[in-house]
């Protein structure tokens, strides 16, 4: 399993919502990639009013904010 997490520099969501991936995922051994879309025109097209973006094995499953409780479950799902 790997999650994917688009957000950019001075994002306050995005800040709030590594904040809770990246110690689940280490939790369950899952790898995070952490991809600032900042630097690439086709990813500020696609996810620039989104972020941050939380994808599950390419799987959209978060925009903006998720809980650790939700996290768990679609981890647990998998």
């Amino acid at each position: 399993m790997t999650l994917t997490l688009y957000s950019k520099p001075g994002c306050h969501l995005c800040d709030d919502m590594k904040a809770i991936v990246a110690p689940v995922a280490r939790r369950f051994g899952v790898e995070m990639d952490a991809i600032d879309i900042s630097g690439d025109a086709e990813l500020m097209k696609e996810y620039g009013q989104q972020i941050p973006v939380l994808l599950l094995d390419g799987r959209k499953i978060a925009k903006y904010r998720i809980s650790e409780a939700e996290l768990r479950r679609c981890l647990e799902c998998r």
